[in-house]
């Protein structure tokens, strides 16, 4: 039984901010103190799932300390928060389990997170939701085929880590012979609202004013899905999106679908973040720089047969457009 001038004494030493010694019953506070930094600058490796193309190069990755070190005590204590925005193959879809995702992006994405050795957790999201979301600190992270566009640095930064340009998907056999730009005029075309295909269509839009032809009737969706379904039914006489996702629906013969590619339309896309977060841009670029200087980046390309994806280096904003 501990007398109550000894309990007094260890109550004094509490308040006072002393150490605990064992004989009051408790750990020294200096010991919990090493403990809870130690859990704030953990490293993990979580692996990515087998139904990932790339899992072998992904789970193949082990944390760098030094980049590590970037990484904001938050985001080391609840781990990677990313967004993406399924449905846009072979960027973002699902796996053959139909909950997984998967793709170019959330593979990339594992990759850094395995650089940094942290967790990561894949978010899906409608595309207009993500920039405010990591904005407001839902996301840490948001990869999902995004553009970097000078108008969209004005709100994020972006760690440009692929370039791709865009292209014009029809239905098999190309039937209104459809082949650049200048068909388009009196025509209808089915675009992502928000998207760069939508920049893409209102500026040839443009030259078709200019030239006196009619105007592109230019209809807008909140997803790929509701885009494409606009031209397998006719409502749209093409769906313009990103040259990746057109080139691999063509090379599914049950889509039934061709792909035009526009040339000229070639841009940067950026993983966005929050300004704000200056460190945490810092190790995002440094993991993916060393990804690619290490071979793992060519890799992951290579798992969905975009090698022509690659970039020689990741920039800051590097989007000129």
């Amino acid at each position: 039984m501990t007398s109550p001038r000894r309990l007094a004494a260890c109550v004094s030493a509490v308040l006072a901010g002393a150490v605990l010694v064992a004989g009051c019953g408790a750990r020294p506070l200096s010991d919990l103190h090493k403990s809870e930094a130690a859990a704030a600058t953990a490293l993990t490796s979580q692996d990515a799932s087998k139904l990932d193309p790339s899992a072998k190069t992904i789970n193949s990755i082990a944390p760098d300390k030094k980049l590590a070190k970037l990484v904001p005590t938050s985001v080391r204590k609840n781990g990677l928060q990313f967004s993406t925005s399924q449905g846009y193959p072979p960027m973002e879809l699902f796996a053959s389990d139909g909950s997984t995702i998967i793709g170019v992006d959330p593979s990339i994405g594992w990759a850094i997170a395995r650089v940094l050795g942290l967790k990561i957790t894949i978010n899906d999201a409608d595309f207009n939701a993500q920039i405010p979301g990591v904005l407001t600190g839902r996301y840490d992270i948001v990869m999902s085929s995004m553009s970097d566009t000078k108008e969209r640095q004005q709100k994020v930064s972006f760690v440009d880590y692929v370039q791709a340009g865009a292209a014009m998907q029809v239905r098999k056999g190309n039937p209104d012979r459809l082949s650049g730009p200048s068909d388009l005029c009196g025509r209808t075309v089915s675009v992502v609202d928000n998207g760069s295909s939508l920049a893409v269509a209102e500026g040839y839009n443009k030259d078709c004013v200019k030239a006196g032809k009619r105007k592109i009737k230019i209809l807008r969706f909140t997803g790929d899905q509701d885009a494409l379904l606009a031209l397998k039914s006719g409502r749209a006489n093409t769906n313009i999106t990103d040259y990746v996702v057109a080139a691999s629906h063509a090379a599914d013969p049950k889509q039934k679908l061709d792909v035009v590619p526009l040339k000229g339309t070639e841009s940067l896309w950026g993983i966005a973040m929050n300004p704000a977060e200056k460190k945490l841009i810092s190790a995002v670029q440094g993991a993916l720089n060393k990804l690619i200087a290490n071979g793992k980046y060519h890799q992951i390309l290579a798992a969905y047969n975009m090698k022509e994806l690659a970039v020689k280096k990741a920039t800051i904003n590097g989007g000129s457009e």
